[in-house]
């Protein structure tokens, strides 16, 4: 597999980045969000094209890429589901809601369905407990949600 190598137009924007951190290390997260939106994730190729372009080991990029919950290691869908099941949440019905997208969806939890549309994560707390239950599609937020408008919801990606 040939090594990935980010377009000069991201190299221009991780230029940018850079300038404005005292280091280049300190720069591992923008530069995470460049890679996942060109590579599609952040996968070993982008792994090696992130090191490369801010000269650090692989090892510190993979640690803060496997850190937080908004980088994807593999391939996901155009749209990605994130349903809240903290507590306020699962009291008011995020069980029974994980449930019905998971039928709706034909896909169980962390899995991607098949046409690549949708991805469906778990959140462990999207901050808006007196909303609950709650979700993100994408960086949409969705509050009160029934099976209902969670279909509703739904519809506006297909």
């Amino acid at each position: 597999m040939a090594p990935a190598v980010f377009a000069a137009e991201t190299l221009n924007k991780i230029e940018e980045i850079m300038a404005r951190y005292p280091t280049r290390r300190a720069a591992i997260l923008p530069v995470l969000y460049l890679a996942q939106e060109e590579f599609g994730c952040v996968d070993d190729r982008a792994l090696m094209a992130a090191s490369k372009v801010l000269g650090v080991s692989k090892a510190d990029v993979y640690g803060v890429a496997t850190y937080y919950s908004m980088f994807e290691t593999k391939p996901f869908g155009r749209n990605v589901i994130h349903l809240c099941d903290n507590l306020a949440c699962s009291l008011l019905g995020a069980e029974s809601l994980q449930d019905h997208l998971e039928r709706k969806l034909e896909i169980q939890m962390g899995q991607t369905t098949t046409d690549g549309r949708f991805t469906l994560k778990n959140a462990e707390c999207l901050g808006a407990c007196a909303q609950a239950p709650v979700m993100l599609v994408n960086d949409d937020f969705y509050e009160g949600l029934t099976d209902a408008k969670i279909d509703e919801i739904l519809a506006k990606y297909e």
